[in-house]
């Protein structure tokens, strides 16, 4: 008997679907090109910053969002391809997938960092290197990304594959948070997301894109504050 029991905290949910959402944007922009060039910067800006907070989150999010609750260790592998594994989370290597996407989708966010297109893009860190090795940095990013294309369909034929033939719906679950599980592997208590935690990876994960797209406060004052002036000094005048 399986009964409905909340696995996926809705931190985790959101997150997944930002991502999807960021990568299909950075994707698709990246293929236009053109005038797309600036919202494929974004677009990775976007993937950056959720990087970041699901790293943290792997840490301090609930139960089954912790890297330690699905870590695809050799005994666990072992396990899961003798039939004999149990777990609420992602199985074994299911943990496999998520990290290769991570890992990859990382790879994709840094070499960005310092790329360019020799045409109107500039990754926030290109001048911290020489030209040069931006351009090989530019080439891995393409590279990467044809990388990214085949975990992507592998991802997606793994769904269908649960879907049609295992008959076990994997994305219903990342929309409800809630997933069919045997009796003795629902947890004892319902999943909660602590505030505190929360609102540190999110201030975390936003300074870090902030830092890195070199967004500075004081340059976006500065314009205000010289109108202001001109006003006042102006309004003075008369």
């Amino acid at each position: 008997m399986k009964i409905e029991a909340q696995i996926w905290d809705w931190p985790l949910r959101l997150f997944h679907w930002l991502l999807v959402a960021s990568v299909v944007g950075a994707y698709a922009s990246g293929k236009a090109g053109g005038e797309w060039t600036d919202w494929h910067g974004r677009c990775g800006s976007m993937v950056l910053g959720l990087l970041v907070f699901r790293l943290l989150w792997g840490f301090v999010g609930s139960r089954h969002a912790r890297f330690s609750d699905f870590f695809p260790t050799l005994p666990r592998l072992i396990a899961y391809l003798r039939g004999r594994w149990q777990g609420a989370g992602h199985n074994p290597l299911g943990a496999l997938a998520v990290i290769a996407l991570l890992g990859t989708l990382a790879a994709l966010a840094g070499t960005g960092l310092f790329a360019n297109d020799d045409i109107a893009f500039e990754g926030p860190l290109f001048s911290l290197i020489d030209k040069d090795f931006s351009d090989k940095l530019s080439g891995w990013h393409i590279k990467i990304v044809n990388g990214l294309v085949v975990l992507v369909g592998l991802h997606i034929t793994a769904i269908l594959f649960y879907q049609r033939v295992k008959k076990t719906n994997l994305i219903l679950p990342m929309l409800t948070g809630k997933k069919q599980l045997p009796q003795t592997l629902v947890p004892a208590a319902p999943q909660t997301v602590s505030a505190l935690p929360l609102i540190l990876s999110l201030l975390i994960a936003a300074s870090t894109v902030w830092g890195v797209w070199g967004g500075n406060v004081i340059d976006y004052l500065a314009p205000l504050a010289g109108v202001q002036t001109a006003t006042a000094d102006a309004k003075t005048a008369n």
